[in-house]
């Protein structure tokens, strides 16, 4: 399930061979046959969970093996299996990983009339790839730490052009030691992070960033620095004196002697050179994150000492002494550098990987109707971890058992219930197996951009995420408000089923389904909760509640057997979101969807919230939003700090890309919710 960021069988076939049970003979046949259905059922889970399978992250041979194992399975149970392009696979490329292009394409000058400051690739400069690639000439701003608060009565950009500039910033923010700061005391702020410096930079129409480090940083690691040189020094110092007190040594102990020496001096050394200019380092690649939405922007970091004497001369201050006092009167010091430029390259190689959708068809040959029941769940997951990992440092495979090979393995379990009613069926079922799910809901949405089936001729779509800990009988079912038979014939199944059922009314949640409610669909997902194991290494398969995964398999394919036979197809109720922009904090509700597809482009929209600002202004599934009340959009962060610096009542002019088209609209922005 992505995060962004939440047993009595009653079917029974007799094969008319007029079998009478004792109540007692029916209670131990259903315990036998839920014991039967649990043992399959743990053989296909524990397979997709297997270490074998890396953790099914994206970019992995264990993903494609799954995709392989499922496009199989669907074809063993008599699917259909040719739908695209005469394959079972919806294909689609997502960038995996990001690397610097050759050297001569990431260099960095800073030129003023003849004199030119040449900043060298690993050494005083590099490129990050939360920016993009792009070419550059031009001036230089000192915009301290890149704040822009006016809620706080802080902003650095306030009386600044800095549009088509290169922007010098400070790492973290001001008074960091001052336990009664307006940016939360001592504590850490939204203000201080790489993304939202950048997002601000954007915005205010920057040609590109480039970071240096802050002062209060470079102390911090000093202060854990100096006891280490100290100790290196007592301890040669020691080594000496000891070696001096004996007059003769042996060669062994000379050798000894002249091995801790010179590695005590190297310690020495090192840790010097670190007090003094050494810990000015630059952060890797990937220090302040592995992608961006924004390609062609240019972010970098340099060292700090390239710009001292720069900003010395410009300012008549210090770096220091700058920093010292913003954090005395809070107020902003920024301005041109001179008639300095930053002219370059940076070129960031985005490795991309195809994935895909498994999809098969049950073909329903007495179907009296044209349209598709769509029930689906996510087989991806994080492979090694990474950033969207609860246990982001350690480097071990995240097996993902009930997220999602629950969900995939109760699909399977489904389809093949359902294939064996296919000459029942008033229906066409299109089963899909959904991949990048993790990484924002990109198989769904991929799916909803170009369906197999058309939009118009699916019915609804049905969910499993997490699926595998049934746990104090506690079932939740997602979308239940979505079509107004939904609870009345969940209610009617539960008294078969006896789940502690909870219903969820909302259709846009952390999974596949929300892709479908943006298409304005009816939507169900079952979900039996997250746990102490979610999104980390420790998400087994000996975790698993086996016979509660068939009572809910039990469960989901009743219902859907009972949508197929419906006398009134269910009809989309637009219930509203709390949720839908997957961000909190405190800034007013605006209501959009995002599309994680979209790159590069701006914030890409797959839907608006019913009733809120968003959908009232007429902004819609697939528009682009590329600007919000005159701060440029780039994407989702952009939006997000965009938002931020308006109230609940605000009426803001929006642009967004319609068909390759700019289109102004209008949204009164709603309270926070």
């Amino acid at each position: 399930m992505n995060n962004r960021h939440f047993r009595s069988r009653t079917l029974f076939l007799c094969l008319g061979l007029g079998v009478v049970f004792s109540a007692a003979g029916l209670i131990h046949a259903q315990e036998a046959a839920t014991a039967n259905s649990a043992n399959s059922l743990k053989e296909t889970l524990e397979y997709l969970a297997s270490d074998k399978l890396e953790g099914r992250g994206i970019g992995t041979e264990g993903l494609e093996e799954a995709a392989q194992y499922l496009a199989k399975q669907f074809e063993a149970m008599g699917l259909k299996t040719d739908l695209v392009n005469g394959k079972p696979f919806q294909s689609f490329d997502v960038v995996v990983s990001s690397e610097l292009g050759p050297e001569e394409q990431n260099r960095l000058e800073l030129v003023s009339g003849e004199e030119t400051i040449e900043l060298k690739l690993g050494e005083t400069f590099t490129p990050l790839a939360v920016g993009g690639s792009a070419k550059f000439d031009v001036p230089l701003v000192f915009v301290g730490y890149g704040i822009s608060a006016p809620k706080l009565e802080y902003d650095e950009f306030a009386d600044l052009d800095v549009k088509g500039k290169m922007l010098v910033i400070l790492r973290k923010e001001p008074q960091q030691n001052n336990p009664h700061s307006v940016f939360d005391g001592s504590k850490t702020t939204q203000h201080a992070l790489f993304s939202r410096k950048i997002s601000n930079a954007y915005q205010k129409g920057a040609a590109g960033v480039i970071f240096i480090n802050d002062a209060v940083g470079l102390e911090g690691i000093k202060a854990h620095i100096q006891p280490a040189f100290d100790v290196a020094v007592a301890d040669l110092v020691k080594v000496q004196n000891a070696y001096k007190e004996k007059d003769n040594h042996t060669a062994d102990e000379v050798a000894a002697h002249i091995s801790t020496v010179t590695s005590l001096g190297a310690k020495i050394a090192e840790y010097g050179e670190m007090l003094g200019d050494g810990v000015d380092e630059l952060i890797p690649l990937t220090g302040a994150g592995d992608e961006s939405s924004r390609t062609d922007f240019p972010v970098m970091f340099a060292k700090r000492s390239v710009f001292e004497p720069l900003l010395k001369k410009e300012f008549g201050q210090s770096l220091l002494e700058i920093e010292q006092s913003i954090d005395e009167s809070l107020k902003p010091i920024v301005g041109e550098i001179g008639s300095w430029k930053a002219v370059g390259q940076t070129d960031i190689v985005r490795e991309k990987a195809t994935i895909h959708n498994v999809v098969g068809l049950i073909e329903a040959p007495n179907a009296t109707s044209d349209k598709v029941i769509i029930v689906g769940a996510h087989y991806d997951h994080l492979g090694m971890g990474g950033s969207n990992s609860l246990a982001p440092l350690t480097h071990e495979i995240h097996n993902g058992a009930d997220d999602n090979a629950s969900g995939t393995t109760a699909l399977l379990a489904v389809a093949r219930r359902l294939q064996a009613k296919a000459d029942q069926l008033q229906h066409r079922v299109l089963i899909v197996a959904f991949s990048g799910e993790e990484e924002g809901l990109l198989g769904s949405a991929q799916y909803v951009k170009e369906p197999v089936i058309p939009i118009d001729k699916t019915l609804m779509m049905f969910n499993m995420d997490m699926v595998g800990r049934l746990d104090e009988n506690k079932l939740i079912a997602m979308g239940s408000g979505t079509a107004a038979m939904f609870e009345p014939l969940l209610d009617q199944l539960n008294e078969k089923h006896k789940f502690a059922l909870t219903k969820d009314p909302g259709g846009f949640g952390p999974s596949d389904h929300s892709s479908f409610y943006a298409k304005q669909l009816p939507v169900l997902a079952f979900f039996t909760g997250t746990h102490n194991d979610y999104h980390r290494p420790s998400d087994d398969a000996d975790k698993i509640n086996y016979e509660g995964m068939a009572r809910i398999i039990d469960f989901a394919v009743d219902f859907l057997l009972a949508i197929d036979k419906a006398d009134q197809p269910p009809a989309y109720v637009a219930v509203e979101s709390t949720q839908p922009e997957m961000r909190g904090g405190s800034r007013p509700y605006f209501g959009s969807i995002p599309d994680f597809t979209v790159v590069g482009k701006g914030y890409g929209i797959q839907g608006s919230s019913p009733g809120s600002p968003a959908a009232e202004a007429g902004i819609k599934g697939g528009d682009i939003l590329i600007d919000l009340g005159g701060n440029r959009i780039g994407g989702l962060e952009d939006f997000d700090a965009a938002l931020r610096k308006f109230k609940a009542g605000d009426k803001v002019e929006v642009v967004v890309l319609r068909d390759d088209k700019e289109v102004k609209l209008t949204v009164t922005l709603a309270p926070p919710r």
